[in-house]
């Protein structure tokens, strides 16, 4: 199994000068630290890709040991082109997240022995900045994005995409406009491809993507009181 971490951005929201994954938590450490750290309890960190663009050279001087995908166009693209950049040299099932995700280690857990392709959900009410998810009567995603309705939770940005359906999904990605997110090309997939992704319920799992500044105080929060 491979891991992407979607790590090319330039994290405007949060009016940072650094890439987000190299956001302190506590201590020093990281977002990319705590992702490392958790990623490696399943999968080898020489199966670690890291999709980088913004300040690149930040990310690779500070973590070596990776391999890394360069996306030259990150100021005019999005997270659908990262990943289509990362997918090409890939032939194994494939784990990818987005690079400002905090998580558990056992929220990876959840992920692993899946024998389709799957996405972690969380059940909860969502506002318009989530992605969120429907499914059909026989309980997989048939909508993910932004503007779904009447979803019953949000996709929290971890997903697993299985080695048979790779070359469907790089073929949507393909078809996917620059400044599109991956979850349009799934969508996609789902849809003419009939492929099967099943949602996955993290239940109480601590999971939180870093967009705002009330996200990252909420994460500390978390570590101030919790040891991961």
């Amino acid at each position: 199994m491979k891991v992407v971490i979607l790590a090319a951005g330039m994290g405007t929201r949060l009016a940072r000068t650094l890439p987000k994954p190299l956001i302190s938590l506590k201590d020093e450490e990281t977002i990319l630290d705590y992702q490392i750290r958790n990623i490696t309890r399943y999968v080898s960190i020489q199966d670690i890709y890291v999709v980088v663009g913004y300040k690149k050279e930040l990310l690779m001087e500070k973590y070596p040991e990776l391999l890394y995908v360069y996306n030259n166009g990150y100021a005019q693209t999005n997270t659908g082109r990262s990943l289509l950049l990362a997918l090409r040299k890939i032939e194994e099932d494939t784990i990818w997240l987005n690079g400002d995700i905090f998580f558990e280690d056992r929220v990876l857990e959840k992920l692993m022995g899946s024998r389709t392709s799957a996405v972690l959900v969380q059940k909860k009410e969502c506002g318009e900045e989530e992605v969120k998810y429907t499914v059909d009567r026989k309980g997989f995603v048939r909508e993910i994005s932004k503007n779904v309705r009447n979803s019953p939770g949000e996709s929290v940005g971890i997903n697993l995409i299985k080695k048979k359906d790779i070359p469907g999904f790089v073929r949507h990605l393909e078809k996917t406009g620059p400044r599109d997110y991956f979850e349009k090309a799934m969508e996609r997939m789902i849809r003419l491809d009939k492929v099967r992704v099943r949602p996955v319920d993290i239940g109480d799992l601590f999971c939180v993507e870093i967009d705002f500044p009330e996200d990252l105080e909420r994460v500390r929060d978390r570590l101030r009181s919790r040891v991961y």
